[in-house]
């Protein structure tokens, strides 16, 4: 592995990195392009509403993304693409197939398209994929926040915390995935929980809205804090979550973001983990049961093939035993922060190396 990460093809491929609305997939795809060492290229996807019937009835088209909001996609043509997530899959396909099948396809996370159809899929255990020589199978989603970024980035936020009582404890604050909905409910209980840890611990909260958060659901966290605190929604003036990772002293992560929670227990600070799940109430007495996203995922859980299927139970699960993360609950929140735990940024960096050798050995004698 370690001749892979030193004998480069001749001439870095021409890369370009599909980029999404999901941040979080947006992180892994550039972290991946950033480790290989060569040159790339953005090109943002913006897809229509409508785009998973093009997708499902077509595979390798453009009929599903709105081309007059996206990147331009003209040649000459990339030699590689790194892409992650459904709505992207079938432009690195058609991509492709315009090169003539020339183009190399890497794919993070769990395609649709069968495994078959990339050169390498670097995947993590809450998909159910397969062991295949073209499916890489890591403990974690891929991140690199960059040791002088993050640096700056805290430099940056420091001001505005200097009057804040210590310890910082970072809330970040994911949104709907698959069957969690963000209701307001859920976001009352997560602020009742973190303010009563920050009250234990006689510190302050940085909550962090991202894209996927409902504002509804921000706002009732933010109705539950009584200590400072700030409190950031996505979009409004510069986003101060990468100065949080760099500061805080614990974080507070939604359990059904595996990005955040990646980038959290590198820090080496405590993580607790809030589950926004539903409990012991079945699914179908909740009205938010019924929206589109959680009821395609459980249709999908009963009736899909096995690499179609995920579990982000089994990442947190992980982190728990390892002793990385602990759940956040009326006990714990109740309860003095920890010592500081020992940081996985050493099994991230590890997991990123390999990664990006498995794409370079692509290339190797081409």
């Amino acid at each position: 592995m370690n001749d892979l990460l030193q004998t480069p093809p001749r001439r870095a491929p021409r890369t370009w990195c599909l980029l999404g609305r999901k941040a979080g997939d947006n992180a892994q795809v550039m972290a991946l392009a950033g480790a290989l060492g060569w040159p790339w290229e953005e090109r943002h996807i913006v897809a229509h509403p409508w785009e998973l019937l093009p997708h499902l009835a077509l595979g390798v088209t453009l009929a599903g993304i709105d081309r007059g909001a996206s990147s331009r996609l003209e040649p000459p043509w990339p030699e590689l693409v790194l892409t992650a997530g459904r709505r992207n899959e079938p432009v690195a396909r058609w991509l492709r197939r315009q090169s003539g099948g020339a183009t190399r396809l890497v794919h993070l996370g769990r395609p649709w398209a069968p495994p078959g159809s990339w050169d390498l899929v670097v995947t993590t255990p809450q998909y159910f994929l397969p062991a295949a020589p073209n499916i890489r199978h890591n403990t974690l989603p891929l991140c690199d926040l960059g040791a002088e970024a993050l640096a700056a980035a805290g430099e940056a936020l420091a001001p505005q915390l200097a009057s804040l009582p210590r310890p910082w404890i970072a809330v970040l604050v994911g949104g709907d995935s698959g069957k969690y909905v963000y209701t307001a409910a859920k976001g009352q209980r997560l602020g009742a929980l973190a303010e009563r840890l920050a009250a234990t611990n006689e510190g302050s909260l940085l909550v962090m809205g991202s894209p996927r958060t409902p504002p509804a659901a921000l706002d009732a966290l933010a109705g539950e804090l009584r200590r400072p605190g700030l409190v950031h929604h996505w979009g409004e003036g510069q986003n101060p979550y990468r100065g949080a990772l760099a500061l805080a002293d614990a974080f507070v992560v939604s359990g059904e973001s595996m990005s955040m929670l990646a980038e959290a227990q590198t820090r080496g600070r405590p993580v607790y983990i809030f589950d926004p799940g539903d409990g012991a109430t079945p699914w179908w007495r909740l009205p938010h049961g019924w929206r589109y996203k959680p009821l395609s995922h459980r249709l999908a859980m009963r009736f899909a093939p096995q690499r179609m299927r995920r579990d982000i139970g089994c990442i947190q699960a992980a982190l728990v035993a390892s002793g990385a993360a602990q759940w956040l609950d009326e006990a714990s929140a109740s309860a003095p922060l920890p010592a500081a735990v020992a940081a996985n940024d050493g099994v991230c960096a590890a997991e990123l190396a390999a990664s990006a050798a498995a794409v370079r050995a692509l290339f190797q004698g081409g």
